[in-house]
């Protein structure tokens, strides 16, 4: 049995890729009978202090900045904040310390792992170009982090190529020493069918797409596209569920275009109310400019419907094109129009798109993911419950 920490930029009750990724790892974990417990940064949330039955805590992770304010902010945190990850290693005792996004958690797990001889894993969920506010361009302090934690890291993993080749390119990363796991999709929740209808409101024809509203995630990009389908499609509609910062930006884009009784903005869904959405979507888009998995394929797979999905990262990388999936630049939006008018105008292949995605969503389990970490855990753990590295809760 191991103890592992899974150390989060973020966690319950924000939502999001990583946030549900870390979650369903841990529960998985926890159901193999190893200990487990999400370290996640404390952004002030009331947050739940278990999930799942597994334990979470909220830590502190002051960063310290160039202005007078930001300085003194950090010197007075700075104490309180290492007693708070000292007295969590002591308490939970972690023979692996698995960092999942890289923010404020990064440089204080990678400062706990050299002070205590805890082996430190580092997975990366495109945070290093997805990130809405570019903090790895602006902040120095955290991108000089970034790049010692990769050096000093017993495995780096990320869930495509795409992902781990931008560690390489301006994080140091050794060509070819990146690990890719790819993401998972719980193949039952909320997704048979059972017991969960659409949200009221949605078209009876309509595309979908999931995320949150930024601007890499491209539902600009899908918006003008559509915008030239709806001309000689008056039964379309277009649904763009998430929330964000770009939320207003596009409902008034679709209002300018004569669109808005056409695109529908429910905000923020619930993952049964996506899986039930997805099921009754003529496709689901996923017209990001960048993107570092595509974990939305995987639910559209689930849910039995065909894709339309980027070329721009990670979907190129399990996506066959024309198999299970259509494959597009977003940024070209006639190709983008096209790809989806082909899908549209032809039931048949847009079924035989939809099988197929069934098919391929076997192989992205939760189960394969924690076997893949399991795996790298026990290549680093040994020396340390053996031994060979001082146990933290000595060191601490």
């Amino acid at each position: 049995m191991l103890s592992v920490a899974l150390v989060t930029s973020s966690f319950w009750p924000r939502v999001g890729g990583v946030e549900e990724h870390v979650r369903q790892v841990a529960r998985d974990l926890h159901g193999r009978g190893h200990r487990v417990t999400v370290w996640a940064v404390d952004q002030g949330d009331d947050g739940p202090d278990q999930i799942d039955g597994v334990r979470v805590r909220y830590l502190p992770c002051p960063m310290p900045a160039r202005d007078a304010a930001s300085l003194a902010r950090f010197t007075r945190d700075v104490t309180r904040a290492a007693l708070a990850w000292r007295d969590a290693v002591r308490a939970d005792r972690p023979d692996v310390l698995h960092v999942h996004c890289f923010g404020p958690n990064g440089p204080w797990a990678a400062a706990t792992a050299r002070r205590t001889g805890i082996p430190l894993v580092l997975t990366s969920h495109g945070e290093t170009f997805a990130d809405a506010n570019s903090v790895f361009d602006r902040s120095r302090l955290l991108a000089a982090a970034l790049r010692r934690t990769v050096s000093r890291a017993i495995a780096v993993t990320g869930p495509s190529r795409f992902t781990l080749e931008d560690l390489e390119r301006r994080f140091g990363l050794a060509a070819g020493s990146g690990i890719v796991v790819p993401n998972g999709v719980d193949l039952h929740e909320a997704g048979d069918g059972a017991a969960t209808e659409a949200p009221a409101g949605l078209p009876g024809r309509y595309l979908l797409a999931v995320g949150r509203m930024v601007r890499v995630k491209g539902f600009d990009l899908l918006l003008e596209a559509f915008s030239r389908l709806a001309a000689d499609d008056a039964g379309l509609g277009l649904v763009l569920t998430g929330d964000g910062p770009e939320a207003a930006a596009l409902a008034r884009r679709a209002d300018d275009l004569g669109l808005a009784d056409r695109v529908v903005l429910p905000g923020r869904l619930a993952p049964a109310g996506v899986a039930a959405a997805m099921r009754g979507a003529a496709a689901v888009v996923v017209p990001s400019r960048f993107e570092s998995f595509g974990i939305v394929v995987l639910e559209a797979w689930r849910a039995g419907v065909p894709v339309v999905a980027t070329t721009r990262g990670g979907p190129p990388e399990f996506v066959t094109d024309g198999v299970d999936g259509v494959l597009v630049d977003p940024e070209d939006v006639p190709a983008l129009t096209r790809a989806l008018a082909r899908v549209l105008g032809d039931q048949d292949a847009a079924d035989r798109l939809g099988r197929a995605g069934a098919r391929s969503v076997r192989d992205y389990t939760w189960g394969r993911v924690v076997d893949a970490y399991l795996e790298l855990y026990g290549s680093a753990v040994p020396a340390a419950t053996h031994g060979l590295v001082p146990r933290a809760a000595d060191r601490a």
